[in-house]
């Protein structure tokens, strides 16, 4: 499996069995971690064995089974490349053969800043082994979230179906992206959300499009 197939097969999963993570996928988890934290000056943790992360309550009524997950945290300006580096990070988890939720509101928020060591925590990636394989979501149309000006190239049909595939909070959607020749921009709106969602869906498109075949503006 490539990034492009786990793309397709990833699904939102709340509920995991209690199967542990082996210690070799941990390691490549981890690794995967340093590399993009290296990269774009985050501070993104992965947690295993720890139960702490959804709140009790939640646990009842929509997560079962949470020991492991990614705090996705950097500085206070860094909510869209936390988003970006997730989604990086929840495909790279679904081709090792786990699956993942990410949760921008319902986690342990006081739990997650205290280690996330000074940095700001946005939201944490649940990771694990499903109890079921999640399904898709409903999706907008890619008339309702994208314009080309002129015929759409495959390309950009391309990265707009692969950007419908981005987990996005509260299923909301709300972006629109916008293509002119070999540009492309992206606007979201979606209260605290926006910078995160539009690190997912930027991810997904550039993953769907092809990063050499357009530049964002």
């Amino acid at each position: 499996m490539d990034m492009k197939q786990a793309m397709k097969e990833r699904h939102m999963v709340r509920k995991y069995t209690d199967q542990p993570i082996p210690e070799d996928i941990v390691e490549k988890l981890n690794a995967r971690v340093r590399e993009n934290n290296e990269r774009y000056g985050l501070s993104i943790r992965l947690m295993t064995n720890d139960g702490s992360a959804v709140p009790g309550v939640i646990k009842l009524i929509l997560a079962k089974g949470v020991n492991n997950y990614f705090i996705m945290a950097g500085p206070d300006s860094a909510d869209e490349l936390c988003g970006y580096c997730g989604a990086d990070l929840m495909l790279y988890a679904q081709m090792l053969g786990l699956n993942t939720w990410w949760v921008g509101g319902t986690y342990n928020r006081k739990g997650a800043q205290e280690k996330s060591e000074g940095a700001k925590p946005v939201g944490i990636i649940a990771v694990g082994y499903g109890q079921t394989q999640g399904v898709p979501h409903k999706t907008k149309t890619a008339e309702q979230v994208s314009s080309y000006a002129g015929e759409a190239p495959q390309w950009f049909k391309d990265g707009i179906e692969a950007a419908l595939l981005a987990p996005t909070a509260l299923a909301k959607q709300a972006f629109t992206i916008r293509g002119t020749e070999n540009r492309v921009s992206i606007s979201c709106d979606n209260g605290i959300f926006t910078g995160v969602d539009t690190g997912l869906v930027k991810y997904h498109f550039e993953l769907g499009a092809g990063k050499d075949c357009f530049e964002w503006v």
